[in-house]
């Protein structure tokens, strides 16, 4: 939470997230798989409950929260379900279950590297905006087949390959902290920059 609050005074456009479904089926906003680099435990997150997890890590937040302070300070939101997961598609499912139940909040995009993961989602709304995030190995594979209306290649990706900006799909670049890596973006035409530092962002792109 003083991560996204911190976003809000630096002027973000919006927040990014890692869900991950724990034990009892609540959505955590959490990036690996476990609790070690975060916590100094190695227990699985879909191992845990959420108040377990809490015991060991305070801070942990649940996307519902997250939605919240987005609704309230009318904020976007890219959302990243991680993938692979012993609980399969069910992180999509209940995800889309609580956008379907949440109208407020401007504009909610849902991401993934997994082609499924994207597929499902679409099955379950049509009109739900996704990002497909792009693996290097699996990059043309994925623009190919994904039915996704945005792409999201990786900064050092995308400086290797300034070619996909002539795709016509919208494209996020990810994690974009260097000032002439936020100006080579800005130069060709990336629609959504993801960044740890988006006061620094601002002020390079002369938006302040």
């Amino acid at each position: 939470m003083a991560a996204y609050r911190a976003a809000i005074d630096d002027g973000a456009d919006g927040f990014e997230c890692d869900v991950r479904l724990s034990k009892d089926h609540q959505l955590i906003l959490w990036h690996d798989s476990d609790m070690n680099r975060i916590a100094g435990n190695g227990a699985r997150i879909s191992k845990l409950t959420f108040k377990e997890i809490k015991t060991h890590y305070q801070q942990v937040m649940t996307l519902e929260e997250l939605l919240v302070l987005a609704r309230d300070n009318k904020k976007e939101l890219a959302i990243e379900t991680k993938h692979p997961v012993s609980s399969a598609s069910a992180v999509e499912k209940k995800v889309m279950n609580l956008l379907q139940q949440e109208k407020a909040v401007a504009d909610i995009h849902v991401m993934s590297f997994s082609w499924l993961a994207l597929e499902n989602v679409r099955k379950i709304d049509p009109q739900q905006k996704t990002v497909a995030l792009l693996h290097d190995t699996f990059s043309i594979a994925m623009r190919r087949f994904t039915s996704a209306q945005s792409i999201g290649p990786k900064i050092t990706a995308f400086r290797k390959n300034p070619h996909l900006r002539q795709d016509p799909r919208n494209l996020f670049v990810w994690t974009s902290d260097d000032a002439d890596d936020m100006r080579f973006c800005a130069d060709n035409g990336v629609d959504v920059l993801i960044t740890n530092t988006p006061s620094y962002a601002r002020s390079v792109l002369g938006y302040n």
